[in-house]
């Protein structure tokens, strides 16, 4: 087991990168032997980052199994669902982490969903504030609690000042997705 003190990280604000900078940190931690555990909320249509992250052997993925578009367009019945899936990936996570089977545990859009009410607090602030002292978290989205930005060792937040959405132009595959 890793006698190795965990830092807990957050990547947030309104600029494109959240999402890109957790995977390359995940990236750079399975290089260098640990076992990252990839957990997504709000996203479950293919990303072209999935498909990378499926050659790498010391990351495993989970995330919901369909996608539900923006929270939003959402009906409540979707909702509903989204939660369901979330807080059994946040079990699953937790799991991960108090068996000491994982060292780094990226949850994406973690804010987003904690914010929105798609998950159970309770069970979030567990995995959050709970977890064992060596692994490393990494959590990403907009608007972070001011208790998680308070309780973490590393807080980068990214700023958008201009991008092509703004004048129309959709999500890129291999770019935005």
């Amino acid at each position: 087991m890793n006698s190795e003190k965990g830092f807990i990280h957050i990547y947030c604000g309104d600029g494109k990168g959240k999402t890109t900078a957790a995977l390359g940190l995940a990236v750079r931690a399975a290089g260098a032997g640990k076992r990252v555990h990839f957990v997504q909320f709000l996203k479950g249509n293919p990303t072209s980052e999935l498909e990378a992250l499926k050659l790498i052997p010391n990351i495993t993925v989970e995330r919901p199994h369909k996608g539900f578009g923006f929270t939003w367009e959402m009906n409540d019945e979707q909702k509903r669902e989204l939660t369901e899936i979330h807080n059994s990936l946040l079990l699953s996570a937790y799991e991960k982490m108090a068996s000491g089977n994982i060292d780094m545990l990226i949850i994406d859009e973690f804010c987003g969903a904690y914010n929105k009410g798609l998950l159970d607090k309770n069970i979030a602030d567990r995995v959050f504030f709970e977890r064992p002292f060596f692994c490393e978290l990494i959590i990403t989205g907009r608007e972070p609690e001011e208790q998680f930005i308070k309780a973490a060792d590393y807080v980068s937040e990214i700023i958008s000042r201009k991008h092509p959405f703004e004048n129309g132009v959709m999500a890129r595959k291999g770019i935005e997705f």
